[in-house]
């Protein structure tokens, strides 16, 4: 059982910057980041394999980075120039298959954003 446990959530507000980290008790080949906003379903973010490759939610480019540690058990996640629509609860997930399974992985328990307008 891999564990994962994210930090860097809070308050920020609109415009501003965040950076989320994300670090798994074990090995990982893919990583991501999911999100859920109240009253909408889970979507993805960002993922990233052991190789670099990266994909992001159409949303998000452009304002959002996904790198991996030196480690390759943690996952960052850079915000940038934040909008009200990205406050959700995001969640980061891990696991040894590939990004198109990604959510069937291990998942941390959630770390809340709030961007104020």
């Amino acid at each position: 059982q891999v564990q994962l446990v994210e930090s860097g959530g809070g308050l920020v507000q609109a415009g501003g910057s965040l950076r989320l980290s994300c670090a798994a008790s074990g090995r990982t080949n893919v990583m991501g980041w999911y999100r859920q906003a109240p009253g909408k379903q889970r979507e993805l973010v960002a993922g990233i394999s052991s190789g670099g490759s990266t994909i992001y939610a159409d949303s998000v480019k452009g304002r959002f980075t996904i790198s991996r540690g030196n480690a390759k058990n943690t996952v960052y996640l850079q915000m940038n120039s934040l909008k009200p629509e990205d406050t959700a609860v995001y969640y980061c997930v891990g696991s040894i298959g590939s990004i198109a399974t990604l959510d069937r992985g291990y998942w941390g328990q959630g770390t809340r954003v709030t961007v104020s307008s």
